[in-house]
């Protein structure tokens, strides 16, 4: 079976507003919440998360991204034809 990966994301229009929500993640402000409150993905409602998805599921940069992170960890913001992702590695299996 080929490797997936669960992992959540927060969606926004400008990279000025993905570099404050990763600030925020980073000052320990809850990941989910912020994804409730900010993201533009109606994944928001389940505070981010994506469930799980294989190699060719998402948009090129997304994927390329979420494939390189170790679990847990949140990336700087990714630019993707949808706008910026903070995306959040939850399992790999």
């Amino acid at each position: 079976m080929a490797t997936e990966v669960r992992a959540s994301h927060i969606l926004v229009d400008e990279r000025q507003k993905a570099e404050n929500i990763v600030e925020q993640i980073e000052n320990g402000k809850d990941f989910e919440e912020l994804a409730r409150e900010a993201s533009t993905c109606p994944s928001s409602e389940d505070g981010g998360d994506l469930g799980y998805f294989g190699k060719g599921d998402m948009v090129k940069p997304f994927e390329r991204k979420v494939f390189d992170m170790d679990e847990g960890e949140v990336s700087s913001p990714v630019k993707t034809k949808f706008g910026f992702h903070i995306i959040r590695k939850d399992d790999e299996r």
